[in-house]
């Protein structure tokens, strides 16, 4: 019995410790990072003007969207030979089932 309650007390003493310590850490953190995010904002001076977005070409939007196109026929027309396919096969196999 004597070992458990030494554990405990070990384990209030760190416990103890961290909440005592924890202020502390954090205070150094946020006097550490003050300098830096000041020394940020200096050398990032606010531009007086924002730059351009990007420039879209409408000769090439055109020719996005027409092989978008070409591409979504073609994969229509094989959705379609597919289908057909099927229901040829269906069909040959109820002939069959009922022969």
């Amino acid at each position: 019995m004597p070992k458990r309650s030494r554990l405990g007390q070990l384990a209030g003493l760190v416990a103890a410790g961290l909440v005592v310590c924890a202020p502390a850490a954090q205070a150094v953190e946020i006097q550490a990072s003050a300098p830096v995010i000041a020394q940020a904002a200096a050398v990032n001076e606010v531009p007086s003007q924002a730059p351009p977005g990007p420039v879209l070409d409408p000769a090439e939007t055109d020719k996005a969207n027409s092989q978008e196109t070409k591409n979504k026929v073609i994969a229509g027309i094989a959705a379609a030979i597919l289908l057909g396919l099927v229901i040829l096969g269906r069909r040959s196999r109820a002939k069959k089932k009922k022969s």
